[in-house]
């Protein structure tokens, strides 16, 4: 089996959350979603847990931050082209996230911008050059 990530994200209003998550791609897995929560996947590898507050709360110890005013991640998300970068902002600002709270990136074989979501957690999706990656170092260096 292929290895797994499940970000875990508090959110303030679950609904919201869930609608935000499907207009930027995600799917939200019934089986493992409630009123506390909602597991939202983008790809067979990659779900994202948006949880309430009080949810969230009872898997730490620590005070939940306030990701309006504390940077707690940077999560980066692969995308298959420069496009489906610009694509994946711009659904983000109109379902009410902000598009480019960081200066997008273009350095030829790879291209970022960011959004933020509703409650304030920083995505950034990529594209990268197959050839980049793949380590063709006259590619890297254009």
């Amino acid at each position: 089996m292929a290895q797994m990530i499940f970000v875990n994200l508090p959110v303030a209003d679950l609904d919201r959350s869930i609608a935000f998550y499907e207009a930027i791609g995600a799917r939200r897995n019934p089986q493992f979603s409630d009123d506390t929560a909602a597991c939202m996947v983008f790809s067979d590898t990659i779900h994202v847990m948006i949880l309430t507050h009080a949810k969230f709360g009872a898997f730490t110890p620590k005070a939940i931050a306030d990701a309006r005013a504390t940077s707690e991640v940077l999560i980066a998300l692969s995308t298959d082209s420069r496009s489906e970068v610009d694509a994946m902002v711009d659904a983000a600002a109109s379902a009410g996230g902000s598009a480019d709270p960081v200066p997008p990136q273009d350095h030829g074989f790879m291209y970022n911008r960011s959004f933020e979501d509703p409650d304030g957690h920083i995505w950034e999706p990529v594209w990268m050059d197959p050839a980049a990656v793949a380590g063709n170092e006259e590619t890297q260096a254009a």
